[in-house]
């Protein structure tokens, strides 16, 4: 039934073999498993190479990024001399030199409703490696339709959370999350930071359990959702349930196929250079109005502490979690220029400004990262 180990393979997974619990039995197993790995990132590099090492047969790593320097700081699975590359090809030869016994598939693309019953259609089992809601939804969405289990994990500065959804013999992640959060509520890495390994121990948790689920062995985190804060050090397990009322797993299911998910979590998954807001401005033009003497409000809406990397002068701090209290601080009469990094918090605050009757809101394309490349290439980007 299972695949046999060749001379090589016994050598290599010996450590694995002494182990009752898995021995040449177990090997076989992991031989023959299929697991996908949306992301490779943060969170996919742990699964990616520990996976890899402990021989599960074919892997398959979805993204649609390129490595960049700012991933180096927890993304493992990526190096210096791969800056500028695709991440999925970085990583499957990062795999492939872990070990050659293994099939590493690269699908260099976003993951959606058109295209992951042809991505995930040939895998058993689901890896959530990515920060936006979006993703996860559709992950989840098509794991319960298709019966397979959806190994969730999530990180944040100290914090991180691991899950494995399965409604064949738990609750699902809309038991959890029924709704998403309002859009640019809760920032991803590249908004709010992550502690360099914090991705390391959740990315190991959640490849443990999807070693668990391929032997059998021991109790995966079904119906339990484990929570770990880097800070102090502790781990706190939370019982989860079904939700008799689930929209997808529940007994009179309203979700029965998948859906636009972007659309239903009102931000994208992904927002690409090339797209432009109606509200987005160039930092050039923005550079040229102030020459110009226009009389214009700067509005950083980035965390406090960002400042000590970078500032754009005469601008006013207000963090984007504090907008909704502090409205009255901002001009009626003046355009309201919008800016944090990469102008993804700023985005969502313009438009949450402009819900509020600022029609005069703009947003800073691009961030001050942006603003460095086009203005001043004296200011740092981070």
């Amino acid at each position: 039934m299972y695949p046999e180990l060749s001379r090589e393979e016994i050598k290599r997974y010996s450590r694995h073999l002494m182990i009752p619990d898995v021995g040449v039995e177990g090997q076989r197993k992991l031989k023959a498993a299929s697991v996908l790995i949306v992301g490779s990132g943060g969170l996919g590099s742990p699964n990616a190479l520990y996976l890899a090492a402990a021989g599960v047969g074919r892997i398959g790593v979805v993204d649609y990024d390129v490595v960049e320097a700012s991933n180096l700081q927890r993304q493992v699975l990526h190096a210096t001399d791969r800056i500028g590359q695709s991440k999925t090809g970085s990583a499957r030869d990062r795999m492939m030199a872990l070990n050659p016994h293994i099939e590493v598939t690269a699908y260099e693309e976003i993951l959606s409703s058109e295209n992951i019953e042809r991505i995930a259609g040939e895998y058993d089992i689901l890896i959530d490696g990515t920060d936006n809601f979006p993703t996860r939804y559709l992950l989840n969405d098509y794991g319960v339709l298709s019966g397979k289990p959806y190994i969730y994990g999530s990180i944040f500065r100290f914090e991180g959370q691991v899950s494995v959804f399965d409604a064949r013999r738990g609750p699902c992640y809309r038991c959890l999350f029924p709704e998403p959060p309002p859009p640019g509520l809760v920032p991803g890495c590249a908004e709010g930071g992550v502690f360099g390994v914090l991705p390391g121990t959740i990315g190991t948790l959640q490849a443990a359990e999807a070693i668990k689920l391929i032997l059998g062995i021991g109790q995966p985190l079904i119906g339990k959702l484990l929570l770990y804060d880097a800070l102090d050090n502790t781990f706190q397990l939370i019982q989860l349930r079904k939700n008799p009322n689930c929209k997808i797993c529940g007994p009179n299911p309203e979700v029965t196929h998948l859906i636009d998910y972007e659309a239903f979590c009102g931000t994208p998954a992904y927002r690409s250079e090339e797209e432009f807001a109606p509200w987005d401005i160039e930092p050039a033009a923005v550079a040229r109005r102030l020459a110009q003497g226009d009389n214009i409000f700067l509005l950083d809406v980035r965390e406090p502490v960002e400042q000590q990397v970078v500032q754009l002068p005469g601008a006013t701090n207000i963090p984007y979690g504090q907008l909704s209290s502090r409205l009255t601080e901002l001009p009626k009469d003046r355009d309201i220029i919008a800016f944090c990094r990469t102008g993804s918090r700023s985005a969502f605050a313009v438009r949450y400004l402009r819900g509020e009757g600022f029609n005069n809101a703009m947003n800073l394309r691009g961030g001050t990262n942006a603003w460095a490349r086009q203005v001043d290439p004296g200011l740092l980007e981070y």
